[in-house]
C-alpha cells in the first residue's frame, strides 16, 4: 500500500480525476474545507474565551465567596424592612467555629475617598486590608510592596494605589513609592502600585492597612465585606449557603431575605465559566463534524457520478488483469485524497480566521477572548477525522466501481 501511494501513477490519476470537471472538483470540497474550518475557528474561539477568563482571575482562589453588608427586605423579629445589616469580626471567628469546610475568613473594610496630590484630584475607592489579602487574591506589584503585618499592628498610614490613580495623581514616568497622598485630606505614604485587572466586578482603586481604616473612619469592630475560602474537598455553594444561614441566625434576618447579604461565590461563578465552554466546545464539534460529514457524503455523490462516467476505463482494467482491489484502492485514495486536501485547506482558513481575531478583536483589557489558538493535536486529530470519514464513504463508489462486469464495461458508450 505504501509502495502504491508512492508512486507517480497514483497520483496522476488523482489529478486527472479531480480537473476533467474543475468546478465540480471545487464545490465537492466546499463542504469539507467550511466543516474544517468551523471546527479550527470555532474552537480557537472558545479557547481564547477561556484564556481570557483564566488570565483574569488566575490570582483569585477560585473556591470562595464574597459576603458583602446589605439591607433586610422583610421585616423579621420586630425589625422593620430597610435595616442595614452590620457584620462584626465576632462574625468571623463564629464561621470559623460552626461551618465545616471552611479554609479562611478574611474581613475587609470597603469605602470611597477623595485622592489628591498637588493640583491633582479624583474621586477613588478604599478597602482596609489585612496582608492576607494579596494570598487569595494577588496583586500584580508594578512598583512597591502590599500591606504587611507592620503596617496593621501601627496603624501605619501606608497607602497601596491602582495603576489608574497612579496616572490621575502623578506625572507620567514619575515613581510613586515614598510619594505622599491626601486621603480625604489625610496624608499617606505610597507603598505599592499594582495593575489593574478587569474582572467585571466592583473597581479596586487603594487599599490602606485594615486597622488604619478602622481608627480614620471610626468603624470599631464593623465589617462590610467577608471574604470565605472553602477546602478542596468541599462543595463551595453549600458553604455560602451555610454561611450565609448563620450570619442570618446571628444578624436576625428573615431565613428568605436574600437582600440583607449580598454575595458573590466565585466558585459557582467558575463553575458557570467552564460549562459554558465545554458546552461551546461540544457544540462546535457537533456542528464541525455534521458538517464534515455532509462534506464528505458530497465527495461520495461525485465520485459516484465519477464512477459511472469511467465505466469503459474501469472495464478495460478489468479486462487487462486489475483485481477488485486495485480498482477499489485507487477509489479510496481519490476519496482521501479530495478529504485531505479539502481538511488542509479548511486549517489554512480557519488559522487565518483565528489570527485576523486575535488581531482586531483580542486585544486590549476590555478583550472577550485572548489568544484564540488550536494545538497541534487538535489539528492532527482533525485530520484523522477527514482521513477516516473520506474512507468511509470512498467504500461505495469504490464497490461500486468492482461490481460492473468487465464485459458490460466493455459495451459501454
Amino acid at each position: 500500500m505504501i509502495k502504491f501511494l508512492l508512486e507517480k501513477d497514483t497520483w496522476q490519476e488523482v489529478f486527472d480525476s479531480l480537473s476533467k470537471n474543475k468546478l465540480r472538483s471545487i464545490l465537492t470540497m466546499v463542504g469539507v474545507w467550511w466543516g474544517i474550518l468551523l471546527l479550527i475557528a470555532l474552537l480557537g474561539s472558545a479557547k481564547g474565551v477561556e484564556n481570557n477568563f483564566n488570565i483574569r482571575f488566575q490570582n483569585y482562589a477560585t473556591n470562595s465567596v464574597f459576603i458583602f453588608s446589605g439591607a433586610s427586605s422583610i421585616p423579621f423579629k420586630g425589625y422593620q424592612e430597610g435595616r442595614r445589616v452590620k457584620m462584626t469580626l465576632d462574625d468571623v471567628e463564629k464561621i470559623k467555629d460552626n461551618i465545616e469546610g471552611v479554609e479562611y475568613v478574611l474581613p475587609s473594610l470597603a469605602g470611597q475617598i477623595t485622592g489628591s496630590r498637588k493640583t491633582l484630584s479624583g474621586i477613588f475607592g478604599v478597602n482596609g486590608e489585612f496582608p492576607f489579602r494579596d494570598k487569595l487574591a494577588k496583586k500584580n506589584l508594578l512598583w512597591g510592596r502590599y500591606i504587611n503585618q507592620n503596617d496593621i499592628d501601627n496603624r501605619k498610614k501606608a497607602i497601596v494605589i491602582s495603576e489608574d490613580v497612579y496616572k490621575q495623581l502623578f506625572e507620567k514616568g514619575e515613581y510613586p513609592i515614598g510619594k505622599m497622598v491626601k486621603a480625604n485630606n489625610i496624608n499617606f505614604t505610597v507603598i505599592g502600585v499594582f495593575e489593574v485587572v478587569q474582572t467585571g466586578g466592583p473597581p479596586n482603586d487603594t487599599d490602606i492597612p485594615f486597622t488604619t481604616f478602622q481608627q480614620i473612619y471610626n468603624r470599631g469592630n464593623n465589617i462590610d465585606v467577608l471574604t470565605i475560602t472553602g477546602k478542596p474537598d468541599f462543595d463551595i455553594i453549600q458553604l455560602d449557603a451555610e454561611v450565609k444561614l448563620l450570619l442570618k441566625n446571628i444578624h436576625d434576618i428573615h431565613p428568605d431575605d436574600n437582600r440583607a447579604l449580598n454575595g458573590f461565590n466565585l466558585g459557582d461563578f467558575f463553575d458557570r465559566i467552564n460549562g459554558f465552554v465545554v458546552g461551546m466546545q461540544f457544540l462546535t464539534w457537533f456542528v464541525g463534524i455534521a458538517t464534515l460529514i455532509a462534506g464528505v457524503f458530497a465527495i461520495g455523490g461525485i465520485l459516484l457520478i465519477s464512477v459511472k462516467e469511467r465505466t469503459k476505463e474501469i472495464g478495460i482494467r478489468r479486462a487487462l488483469g486489475a483485481t477488485p482491489y486495485l480498482v477499489k484502492r485507487q477509489i479510496i485514495v481519490e476519496a482521501v485524497a479530495i478529504s485531505l486536501l479539502s481538511g488542509f485547506l479548511g486549517i489554512i482558513s480557519g488559522g487565518l480566521i483565528l489570527i485576523m481575531v486575535n488581531t482586531f478583536v483580542a486585544q486590549g483589557e476590555d478583550a472577550f477572548m485572548r489568544n484564540p489558538s488550536v494545538s497541534i493535536g487538535m489539528v492532527f486529530f482533525a485530520l484523522f477525522i477527514v482521513t477516516i470519514l473520506g474512507t468511509l464513504i470512498g467504500l461505495i463508489p469504490a464497490f461500486k466501481a468492482t461490481s460492473i462486469k468487465p464485459i458490460d464495461a466493455l459495451r459501454e458508450e
